[in-house]
């Protein structure tokens, strides 16, 4: 790649992976948000959301409270779901953000994501994807039944004909098995995961001074 220099108004890519079931992951984005707010070409930064599945067979039909499915996959008690649950509400609080994790249930968010990537085709990918955290999260909600999902993907934007479309269907579904492909490629073990222009990879929901820090050593090489 030929060198450029520091004025240079290039498009910078930042991919992100991440589940929408993630609480990680959407602590994650507010944290990028701030890390964007404060880097000197953040307007320049092309942002796009990869998909990712934390777990493959977690069912469209919701049968447990995402409380229950902690204490069972990781043997412990429900009362210590509950401690786990309230660390993280405790960081989420800390970026703005309100969870109310008592309230998610566990469910699959495959049909989440394959709206994602319609959503990226009309430029409405950012905001379909807050608008599902915040559902998630935020007002527990589900994110894969079907009419929900069409309520809250026309609040983002997206027209009912191609959600509906979309849902009675598979369109989308390479595209969400590429994205994850394209991870277990990287190495990807976990979300949310940064690519920053192709060549610096971030792990985690790291503070928006490391990702900020990142952003800036990616830029130097541009």
């Amino acid at each position: 790649m030929t060198p450029q220099n520091s004025g240079t108004k290039s498009p910078i890519a930042l991919e992100v992976w991440s589940d929408i079931v993630c609480p990680w992951c959407y602590i994650g984005k507010r944290r990028l948000e701030t890390a964007l707010s404060r880097f000197e070409r953040g307007d320049l930064v092309s942002v796009t959301w990869r998909s990712y599945l934390l777990d493959p067979g977690a069912p469209r039909t919701p049968v447990e409270t995402t409380r229950a499915m902690l204490a069972r996959k990781y043997g412990v008690s429900l009362e210590q779901a509950d401690a786990m649950q309230a660390r993280v509400t405790g960081v989420a609080a800390q970026e703005g953000l309100r969870y109310k994790l008592e309230a998610t249930r566990h469910e699959s968010s495959l049909d989440a994501h394959r709206l994602l990537h319609l959503a990226k085709r009309h430029g409405l990918q950012a905001d379909l994807k807050e608008r599902l955290f915040s559902a998630h999260f935020r007002e527990g909600l589900s994110i894969s039944d079907p009419q929900e999902l069409t309520r809250l993907a026309a609040e983002a934007g997206l027209g009912g004909e191609d959600v509906r479309r979309v849902l009675s269907g598979s369109d989308f579904a390479d595209e969400v098995r590429a994205d994850i492909d394209q991870a277990r490629a990287l190495g990807i073990q976990g979300v949310p995961f940064f690519v920053i222009a192709g060549r610096y990879g971030v792990s985690g929901a790291q503070p928006a001074d490391v990702l900020l820090q990142a952003m800036e050593e990616a830029v130097k090489e541009l």
